[in-house]
């Protein structure tokens, strides 16, 4: 007898239909799996006879094929298990019940019959729904992941019973409760404060800068001087995540398997810091199946890399693309996927080997040729995609002795909001959220200057050797300090303030 269940497949984070057809014939006994599957695919004979047998049920003996349709679409996961077993109860009569058409069946089976969470289902579902399907049978770990998704309904099981059972109206399950966005985000954790980070005036306004417009920074400093203090505290003061962009970085920490099951969803800004010996693949993400690597993961919020130049000069080359297109391609011979990675980069570097280049109080031992080198490790390319380069010297002593606290990450995120809440209203419907990712056409209608602007860049242009990309950068820069200062215009101070953040690179590249 042939029985067909449907469930859902994943390239990517875009979920496709996926049509799990089981036929039994009379001969010898056997198994056989087809339609381009994966080694995971091929382990669930084991698994799927052991779950029905240990569940109560008796596994037919005769001869099962099992076919995953599309048959040109390759499948590795573990994720076919229930389906493929509904499949085998339905086409031995094991289970009788029409009702099984309605549903999406998700789910890895253990040897006890018992149904373990999987990695993917929120991209599944969003995918699903949008292709009209509205009811899931999912492992009940997942329930809290998927119950942020309005117009469906989910069914969370934990055996293999269970799910024959409530199939059969033995057993009722009531479908998962819609979880609230804003009851999640109450159990965000607390991160360092600016208010405990001693002077450093220049640096904390350029990160403002960074956080209301979205801007990359590269901060070049001193052993010591505070630059990964900086950086820990840079995500207090960055505007909370919204609920469609929750979505969008949720769906790639399901993707990847690293998604706290417990809140089910993404509810702060994504903080990732790999450390320099981190491989090029682990970095962008691929594999035998092009998961998710650091730089995807770090979607909508902060990818913080410390001495940026200690790592490979191929790891660093990967950020070009996602730096000025948010996404990033991983290809491999399987497959290519595009994932989103629209993060802010936020890097730090010493100036030289020994790190006293540049400083006011600390002598310099490299030569000039070791420095060179150093600084070499990071392309122009690469220099000319991170919008602002500011100096971090070492505080004074008075600085760091001093009892008054500086400003709280409260009051600076308060001016941040504010000036995101301009360019929400300003790209509204647009699917841009901040300033650093306006295109051309965007440029030409929000970034006008006056003639006097337009020779302070033109001098800055000719004087700096600047890229037609630094200009485009510095612009956008001027247009985020105007939206902080609440002005309509982009005016002279606004310009020069911008201009300045790229004089780094005559100090230390010319």
């Amino acid at each position: 007898m042939l029985a067909s269940v449907l469930s859902f497949g994943l390239s990517g984070i875009m979920g496709y239909p996926v049509k799990c057809e089981i036929d039994i014939n009379a001969g010898l006994p056997g198994y056989e799996i087809v339609g381009l599957v994966g080694t995971a695919i091929k382990e669930s004979k084991e698994r799927v006879r052991a779950a029905i047998k240990n569940s109560g049920y008796q596994y037919p003996i005769d001869k099962v094929v099992a076919n995953l349709a599309p048959a040109d679409t390759h499948k590795d996961a573990p994720i076919y298990d229930l389906p493929i077993a509904i499949g085998i109860l339905l086409a031995s009569k094991e289970l009788n019940c029409k009702t099984y058409k309605d549903y999406i069946f998700l789910g890895e089976l253990g040897l006890d019959g018992g149904i373990r969470k999987i990695n993917g289902v929120l991209p599944i579902i969003i995918s699903a729904r949008e292709k009209g399907y509205k009811k899931f049978i999912i492992p009940v770990d997942n329930c809290n992941e998927a119950s942020y998704i309005e117009g469906i309904e989910i069914y969370g099981v934990s055996t293999l019973k269970d799910t024959v059972d409530f199939l059969q109206g033995e057993l009722i399950i009531e479908p998962t409760p819609l979880s609230i966005f804003e009851n999640a985000k109450s159990r965000n954790k607390r991160t360092l404060d600016f208010k405990y980070v001693k002077g450093q005036a220049q640096a904390k306004r350029a990160l403002e800068i960074a956080a209301a417009g979205g801007h990359n920074v590269l901060m070049i400093g001193p052993p010591g001087s505070g630059k990964t203090m900086l950086a820990k505290c840079f995500p207090s003061i960055l505007p909370d995540l919204t609920f469609d962009e929750a979505l969008e970085v949720t769906k790639i920490h399901s993707v990847a398997g690293v998604l706290d099951s417990s809140i089910g969803i993404i509810t702060s800004r994504p903080i990732r810091s790999p450390h320099h010996t981190t491989t090029t693949i682990a970095l962008t993400g691929g594999g035998r199946t092009a998961k998710p690597g650091e730089i995807s993961l770090a979607h909508t919020g902060v990818l913080f890399l410390d001495e940026m130049p200690e790592y490979s000069r191929n790891s660093l080359e990967t950020l070009r693309q996602p730096l000025e297109d948010g996404v990033i391609t991983v290809s491999r011979i399987e497959n290519s996927i595009e994932y989103p990675a629209n993060f802010i980069l936020i890097a730090s570097m010493n100036p030289c080997p020994c790190g006293n280049y540049g400083s006011r109080d600390r002598e310099c031992k490299c030569s000039p040729n070791a420095i060179r080198k150093y600084l070499n490790k990071l392309s122009g390319p690469l220099m000319d995609r991170i919008d602002m380069h500011i100096e971090v010297d070492n505080v004074t002593y008075e600085e760091l002795t001093s009892e008054v606290l500086e400003e709280s990450s409260e009051s600076i995120k308060a001016r941040v909001d504010k000036a995101r809440k301009v360019q929400l209203d300003r790209y509204c419907d647009t699917g841009i959220y901040s300033n650093a990712k306006m295109n051309e056409q965007m440029m030409k209608k929000y970034c006008k200057i006056s003639k006097e602007c337009d020779a302070m860049l033109r001098n800055a242009f000719d004087r700096l050797g600047l890229s037609a990309r630094a200009y485009n950068r510095i612009l956008k820069v001027a247009r985020t300090i105007a939206d902080l200062e609440g002005s309509v215009d982009i005016k002279d101070e606004h310009i020069l303030e911008a201009i300045s953040y790229r004089s780094m690179d005559s100090k230390y590249w010319s």
